[in-house]
């Protein structure tokens, strides 16, 4: 790992009630200690626990954030949705955009890039997901596959040092497998190397996602490459989510 800051973003997908609000006071505890003051957790509970979310972290160094945004700027006729600037509105720092769950259900590269710049007018820091699946990877079209997801996505956006890049593997999320160590290195580097070259910037950090759970974070923390992890079933549960955290920056 880097000696800046790491990132864990807990992504809690379509689970939490308000009385699991409360489920985070121990993590809270951790963040106020001098010990894990370079881990910079951010919550991304569903919009309905948004605001609770944003409440209980007061005087914390806990950000909030969302797991998607729609892509208008502007109040309008779109039934069910929530876009950045009420994100915005209620507290939220972060939001998650490009997640392969959404991808799978409509999302594409064209709504993902407008979704980007909806959230950075709004002020917001996007956790920008891409990742091969199981078939491209085997057919060797990783490269080609995130080189396209990242140009397509960031089309027209000049300005990026709000953008997070968050590598997630389709093949491993939820799957229990992770890439193997050198493989995954390689890949995050592959990733700086395509920011750098395209967008003019050295420090891009790269987080990654994909099955991240106590027991391998041993093994991922490893990779000096990562800046950090996008965290799903395993931030469910605080003491899975604190044993992770302490792990890394043990």
């Amino acid at each position: 790992m880097t000696n800046n800051k790491t990132y864990f973003v807990a992504n809690w997908k379509m689970h939490g009630s308000l009385n699991s609000v409360n489920s985070i006071k121990n993590v809270i505890k951790l963040s106020k200690k001098s010990k894990y003051k370079n881990a910079k957790i951010v919550y991304c509970p569903p919009y309905t626990l948004i605001s609770h979310f944003v409440e209980k972290t007061k005087k914390t160094k806990i950000d909030i954030g969302a797991q998607n945004c729609h892509f208008k700027k502007k109040f309008g006729s779109f039934t069910g949705s929530v876009n950045a600037n009420m994100i915005k509105n209620i507290g939220s720092k972060f939001v998650i955009i490009g997640h392969s769950e959404i991808r799978s259900i409509g999302d594409t590269n064209k709504s993902i890039n407008l979704k980007i710049k909806s959230a950075l007018k709004a002020n917001l820091k996007v956790i920008f997901c891409f990742g091969e699946t199981l078939k491209e990877k085997r057919s060797k079209k990783t490269n080609k596959v995130l080189n396209y997801q990242i140009k397509n996505g960031l089309t027209k956006i000049g300005n990026i040092k709000n953008i997070f890049f968050a590598y997630e593997p389709v093949w491993s999320i939820g799957t229990g497998i992770i890439p193997k160590i050198n493989e995954l290195d390689k890949q995050v580097r592959k990733i700086k190397q395509i920011i750098r070259k395209n967008y003019k910037v050295n420090n891009a950090k790269v987080l990654y996602g994909g099955s991240v759970n106590s027991q391998n974070i041993v093994t991922l923390k490893k990779i000096s490459s990562i800046n950090g992890f996008l965290i799903g079933g395993a931030s469910l549960n605080s003491k899975n989510f604190i044993d992770i955290i302490k792990k890394t920056i043990n």
